[in-house]
């Protein structure tokens, strides 16, 4: 709502021009539209997901649209035994926390000397930590996958993680930087005063203080790393080291001739469930790190 204020014949009440205020009532209302619509064309795919997991092959193919008649569970039981959904989710988890711990142990060492230490090379080093941004895993993979088969790090879960933490090093020491810049220097010269060293005051001063960033970090990684499917096909050939991406394709190609559509969408929710958990659980901080990356010391 405008408000002009006149002072005429003496008169000290401003005079308020209502004429904006329907239109930003109007356009508030198009908005709130525009967002149930967006919501409902995100959400509505998930809940006729989770529906049709508890349905017969026969109600998936003649009532796709309707509730199931009956909750049946051996949807889930079959994704877990007949296409051993479990196995690769418990890969996943391993590839995942692997490569988290790489990730955080390189990056935010990296971030802390890139963004808040004067040397000699800084810049080109980050420059070329930025260059890396331009680089994908599919677009290195046939060179990726020759060094390593010579150097015999093929179908091997460490390696694996490996990859992934260094295809996303770059990215997270681009955005980790931005977090050690907007903190300000009076921390660590006063640490530096009172005898502490720089790995000290790494862990004991800046991690703290950036920790909503870290957090921010670990989610981005974490879907990264769960939803990744090129690397970990071409990568691991063995079929009980490979990641729930992969699972997921072998239990579909499956699904085509066994026509057991309830499992297929079982596994699809099994997968699911860890990405949703992550985000409701620590959605608030990774809001917390997005607005404290934006703000300047």
């Amino acid at each position: 709502m405008s408000m002009t204020a006149n002072f005429e014949s003496g008169s000290t009440k401003p005079k308020v021009n209502v004429s904006k205020t329907p239109l930003r009532w109007v356009g508030h209302i198009v908005l709130r539209i525009f967002l149930i619509i967006q919501a409902l064309i995100v959400v509505y795919p998930l809940i006729w997901n989770v529906l049709a997991s508890f349905k017969t092959n026969t109600e998936v193919m003649e009532s796709p649209w309707s509730l199931p008649k009956t909750l049946n569970w051996e949807n889930y039981v079959n994704a877990f035994t007949t296409a051993r959904i479990g196995d690769y989710m418990l890969n996943s988890v391993l590839v995942v926390a692997m490569s988290m711990v790489i990730l955080l142990a390189v990056a935010l060492p990296t971030a802390y000397a890139l963004g808040r230490m004067q040397f000699r090379g800084r810049g080109l080093i980050t420059n070329l930590y930025m260059a890396g941004l331009f680089i994908g895993g599919a677009y290195i993979i046939v060179p990726l996958f020759i060094l390593m088969n010579n150097l015999h790090m093929l179908d091997n879960r460490f390696w694996l993680s490996a990859v992934y933490a260094t295809g996303s090093l770059s990215f997270s020491v681009y955005l980790m930087i931005g977090f050690m810049k907007s903190i300000p220097q009076d921390f660590e010269e006063a640490a530096l005063i009172d005898g502490a060293g720089y790995m000290n005051i790494l862990f004991r001063i800046i991690l703290p203080i950036t920790r909503p960033a870290i957090v921010t970090l670990v989610v981005f990684g974490f879907f990264d790393f769960w939803n990744e499917y090129v690397l970990a096909l071409t990568l691991v050939t063995s079929d009980e080291k490979k990641t729930i991406p992969i699972g997921l394709a072998n239990l579909m190609q499956i699904q085509q001739y066994a026509t057991d559509w309830g499992s297929l969408f079982a596994g699809l929710v099994i997968v699911l469930i860890p990405t949703v958990i992550v985000y409701a659980l620590l959605q608030k901080r990774l809001t917390e790190g997005m607005m404290m990356g934006g703000v300047k010391g």
